[in-house]
């Protein structure tokens, strides 16, 4: 790839980012000073040698927490812990929150919220895969009594049931309307192929039985022909 070609597919896959952000940025460069970001802006954001974990090379992305040095100057550093914090008390359950993915651990990926405290989406509460760096929007599930954030991907309430509900009707128009998958199957086999709980996949059916869009078998649903047509 040339030099003008990678600068273009640079440009094309990051989105701007802006001061205070927490964002997965693409190094443009690397002199004696350290390395520079493309953050959406005409000019590369800094990434000084002082703040780096290890030397990033050209290509690679980095995640990085932007902000406004001593002079007022935009620079990035991968030391998130000085900027993001464990407690978040401005956050209650239920909200609805921006996440920013960092990295896997043993309970699950753990996350950035709203570019400013740390929260732990559990592996039982992913519902899709996540890779680092992805942005995307989340709940909170539960703020521990340290201040601590437990993160869904689902909203809560009858809000969690209409995406899990949509979650099915998808994979049954996928599959020519049939998904082997009832009240009486596995957990571990709803959770493979929907990435739910079977709890919440077993009210969400319920909710689409009753409004006739599906027919129920132990150990499978069935959409109704005609019924998502009108």
């Amino acid at each position: 790839m040339t030099r003008d070609a990678r600068a273009s597919h640079l440009s094309a896959t990051d989105a701007a980012a802006h001061i205070g952000d927490v964002a997965y940025l693409s190094v443009t460069t690397v002199n004696n000073t350290g390395a520079f970001l493309r953050w959406g802006h005409p000019k590369d954001v800094l990434l000084p040698y002082s703040e780096q974990h290890f030397r990033p090379d050209v290509g690679k992305r980095v995640l990085v927490k932007l902000y406004e040095d001593d002079q007022g100057r935009p620079v990035a550093t991968m030391r998130l812990e000085r900027f993001v914090t464990d407690e978040a008390w401005e956050l209650a359950r239920g909200d609805q929150v921006t996440l920013v993915v960092a990295e896997r651990t043993d309970l699950g990926m753990k996350v950035v919220v709203d570019h400013r405290y740390w929260g732990l989406v559990y592996l039982d509460d992913l519902t899709q895969p996540l890779r680092r760096g992805q942005t995307l929007p989340g709940y909170v599930k539960q703020r521990r009594d340290d201040g601590r954030l437990d993160i869904s991907l689902l909203p809560p309430g009858e809000a969690r049931l209409d995406v899990v509900g949509e979650k099915v009707l998808q994979a049954l128009r996928e599959s020519g309307g049939y998904l082997p998958l009832g009240d009486k199957s596995a957990a571990h086999e709803i959770k493979a192929r929907l990435g739910v709980s079977k709890s919440a996949y077993k009210q969400a059916i319920g909710r689409l039985y009753k409004r006739e869009l599906i027919t129920l078998e132990p150990y499978a649903i069935r959409l109704v022909p005609g019924a998502l047509t009108s």
